[in-house]
This record gives structure tokens, C-alpha cells and sequence, in this order.
């Protein structure tokens, strides 16, 4: 009986979060257009294909690098956002020196893995600023 009522309280705070995020990539471009070369990367790598990634680690970087130089919405250009920014610059441009000194596999999904937390940290501290 108990889980019965537990399980719209879930509800709500995962269709929320979802809500925060789209709202996020709403407002924010350069943080979709991320997303969309760490999705086509991370979740193959999850499954054992790092082909994606090996071969889209310098766009990757590109992608990290606008995040600062495209405009920041107000409501997220706050010193932890930036700071997270940052993080992911430097994660992406390690992963990509990684990937062309043809480092091992395992090397290389610890660092994407890293990265991909980076990002879903900086995600969170969007969805953080509206409340």
C-alpha cells in the first residue's frame, strides 16, 4: 500500500526534472546542441561502441568551447555554471588528446563518463537556479 503511494510522488519529481531540462534547452542553445553530440556518444560508449566518440572527440570540444562563447541566458551565467563550463572545456579537450594519442578504451569511457557527469551537473545547476 505504501509503494502505491509512493510511486506519483516519483512521478511528479521525475516528470519535473524532465520538464526543468527541456526548459533548459529551451532557453539555452549551445546546451542542447551539446547534448545532442554527448547523447550520440555516451549512450553508444555505454554499450560498447566508442566509435562515436573516437571519431567526434574534436567536435565534442567545439561544442564545450561555445557553451561560453554562445550567449548565456541571465538566470544560468551564475559562478557555479561558469565554473562547470570550465570543467567541461578542459574534460572535452582531455578526452579528445586522449582519443588522438589513441589511449585505451577504458581510458577513454572513464573520461567520456567524467565528461557526461560534468554536463548533468551543469543541468542541474540551471534547473537549481530557477527555485
Amino acid at each position: 500500500m505504501k509503494s502505491l503511494k509512493f510511486l506519483p510522488v516519483l512521478f511528479f519529481f521525475l516528470v519535473v526534472s524532465n520538464l526543468s531540462a527541456q526548459t533548459t534547452f529551451e532557453k539555452w542553445p549551445a546546451i542542447k546542441t551539446f547534448h545532442g553530440v554527448m547523447s550520440q556518444t555516451f549512450h553508444p560508449a555505454e554499450e560498447g561502441d566508442l566509435n562515436p566518440i573516437k571519431t567526434r572527440s574534436e567536435e565534442m570540444v567545439q561544442k564545450a568551447d561555445a557553451l561560453s562563447k554562445e550567449a548565456i541566458p541571465a538566470e544560468f551565467k551564475t559562478p557555479a555554471i561558469l565554473a562547470s563550463i570550465k570543467k567541461l572545456q578542459e574534460g572535452a579537450k582531455g578526452l579528445d588528446k586522449l582519443v588522438k594519442a589513441k589511449g585505451s578504451d577504458e581510458a577513454t569511457l572513464k573520461s567520456l563518463t567524467a565528461l557526461h557527469d560534468v554536463f548533468h551537473e551543469i543541468v542541474g545547476l540551471c534547473s537549481e537556479e530557477k527555485h
